[in-house]
């Protein structure tokens, strides 16, 4: 994703953080990185009046979010309608403290509120799935057979402006080293967690000698 010059994120009443003000970080490039961590989000938006949440795709551009789905799904029929709230969240680990009370989890996280637009432009709906796909497997738009105008139009494509936004990250240790709880003779600390694409594995109906293309075995992390 191209770099964002150094601002701040929007600071509205919905993007205000009420809890845990200390993870909150205010610089436009923190959120920038959250989403070029993943491509998995999660839509929240109202469906016949009841509260709807759905994984879905994502690519982000210097100032747009592109959610990809299918005409058919009730969730991005509906979000253009009103305002939605899309999360990323990245768990980076479990914080293991002395006591239960004090475990938490080190994460990183931001919600993206707006109210999106169907993209119907063929070619910005093109391009946003160009982000999509690059966003998941650099590389693969232009190795793999592009969508033809049937695939197109069973696809639905919606840009979310990241005008308004909040991030926060959490991370370190347990808070409980320094408290009576110190004196229990407890382990506490971290336990990491990183996530890692595994070996390649071909498709079943692969004919013999179709080799692995170099960008995929690239995101292979032996």
């Amino acid at each position: 994703m191209p770099e964002t010059p150094s601002v701040d994120l929007s600071g509205t009443d919905r993007t205000r953080l009420r809890r845990l003000r200390e993870n909150g970080r205010t610089d436009r490039s923190e959120l920038d990185l959250v989403l070029a961590a993943g491509f998995l989000c999660h839509l929240g938006v109202l469906v016949d009046g009841a509260p709807m949440v759905v994984p879905t795709v994502y690519g982000a551009t210097a100032d747009t979010l592109y959610l990809h789905g299918s005409v058919a799904s009730r969730s991005l029929v509906a979000a253009p309608e009103a305002t939605v709230c899309v999360t990323v969240t990245h768990v980076d680990g479990l914080v293991l403290a002395r006591s239960v009370f004090e475990h938490s989890v080190n994460y990183r996280c931001a919600m993206v509120y707006g109210v999106p637009r169907w993209v119907t432009d063929a070619e910005e709906k093109l391009e946003g799935l160009r982000v999509l796909s690059e966003q998941a497997a650099p590389g693969q738009w232009d190795y793999a057979r592009r969508p033809d105008r049937k695939e197109l139009a069973a696809t639905t494509l919606l840009a979310l402006s990241l005008d308004e936004a909040s991030v926060k990250i959490s991370a370190g240790p347990p808070e409980d080293g320094d408290g009576p709880d110190a004196e229990l003779g407890l382990w506490a600390g971290e336990l990491p967690v990183r996530q890692v694409w595994q070996a390649p594995v071909p498709d079943p109906a692969l004919p013999p000698g179709i080799a692995v293309p170099p960008h995929i075995a690239a995101m292979h992390q032996p």
